[in-house]
């Protein structure tokens, strides 16, 4: 869809972010985000941003994507985790057969899913799909969502995993095991999603292979080039751009809490006075920026190489996942150190510091923010070892 449809997306959001602050506070008490947050979120069209325009959605930019999720976590980290992970999952089904989709936004564009992608499930082939069980943890935004998305092995008679496939289960098929008590990122609703013997035919399926190659057959109706980036790009980039979100949130915080905090201990002197706060400042402010800038500069650079049809080479996608992690390291550091010098009232339950502390913190500890395997992988491209990996 047009720009201007975006910028009106991306305006819309940013006219709800003062709500979203008022309302944080309640999202982590329910452990969930509200029904009326998400109702106006799709109101105003975010979860369409990354949709097929086949079926009302924008096909936007998805610089622009992770703009407008940057933004909502800035206000609420369990907000905008949920924003985002829900949000990305119109992309990856518009890599799946066209009836996949058809079955999901037919009768509703506006139809959510949510997702837990780790190959917890075992499938069984049978005529025209697969018997499927399972259980999966984490599943954000779960209580929001009419499908699911999860992650599971074909196994052949033996029981001998063959092929590693993303199933799309309808609601009815599963249920939703509520067990997400956590210190971090407690308004999620990251809940178990329990699934016993259900069918699952073959088109609602997509091998993790065909995602690694970046190809699926829903490219045949949606063919702009967005649908051509790495899943290991889209997806990883939506867990760190959060929580550069919530570095956002502290920086403001901390500014607000700083500029009035009077430091007894020495003096009765405006604690915004002190060399080392301004210190902390300008590092953490250069460490939010680099990492957006990180993650800004490789997204432009591969949308680049898919709109003119070129190859993208396993070193730069190597290159994104290294930057990925160090991305979400970096906004990590610039909270920690934000934290360290705010002093004790940051401590107190129910202001945003210490909510966005304990959120980024939770968010750095998804699977996806590893920086050990992406690292690595990295480092073995640059000498030119063989860097096959699922997640590049």
């Amino acid at each position: 869809m047009g720009d201007r449809q975006v910028a009106d997306v991306l305006r819309d959001i940013e006219a709800l972010l003062p709500e979203l602050r008022e309302r944080a506070q309640d999202v982590e008490d329910a452990r969930e985000v509200s029904v009326d947050v998400i109702r106006a979120l799709t109101d105003a069209g975010h979860f369409r941003l990354l949709q097929p325009s086949r079926f009302g959605g924008h096909e936007a930019d998805p610089r622009d994507y992770y703009a407008a999720v940057r933004a909502l976590a800035s206000a609420c980290g369990s907000t905008g985790w949920v924003a985002s992970v829900v949000g990305v999952h119109p992309w990856h089904l518009a890599l799946f057969d066209p009836r996949a989709q058809d079955d999901v936004w037919g009768e509703n564009p506006d139809t959510l899913m949510s997702s837990a992608y780790a190959p917890m499930g075992r499938a069984i082939a049978s005529d025209g799909g697969y018997f499927f069980s399972g259980r999966w943890s984490y599943s954000s935004g779960s209580v929001h969502a009419d499908w699911v998305l999860v992650g599971g092995l074909v196994v052949d008679d033996a029981g001998d995993p063959i092929d590693f496939r993303t199933f799309l289960v309808p609601a009815r098929d599963y249920t939703i095991d509520d067990v997400w008590d956590t210190v971090g990122l407690r308004g999620t609703g990251s809940n178990d999603i329990v699934i016993e013997d259900a069918f699952v035919p073959e088109y609602r399926t997509l091998s993790f292979a065909s995602t690694v190659q970046c190809v699926g057959p829903g490219q045949d109706v949606n063919p702009a080039p967005l649908y051509r980036l790495p899943f290991s790009v889209v997806f990883s980039t939506a867990i760190s751009a959060p929580i550069v979100g919530m570095a956002d949130g502290t920086y403001s915080a901390f500014t607000a809490l700083t500029a009035e905090r009077v430091q007894t201990v020495i003096g009765g002197r405006l604690n915004s006075d002190e060399n080392h706060v301004h210190m902390a400042l300008a590092e953490s402010a250069r460490d939010i920026e680099l990492a957006w800038m990180q993650l800004d500069s490789n997204i432009s650079r591969l949308s680049l190489l898919a709109e003119n049809g070129d190859r993208l080479p396993l070193s730069l996608r190597a290159k994104v996942r290294r930057d990925q992690v160090s991305a979400t390291g970096m906004a990590v550091a610039a909270i920690d150190r934000l934290f360290d010098h705010a002093g004790g009232a940051a401590l107190r339950r129910g202001t945003p510091m210490q909510r966005f502390w304990r959120d980024a913190h939770a968010g750095r500890a998804h699977v996806i923010n590893d920086p050990h395997q992406a690292l690595a992988l990295f480092g073995r491209s640059e000498l030119g070892h063989d860097i096959r990996d699922a997640w590049v």
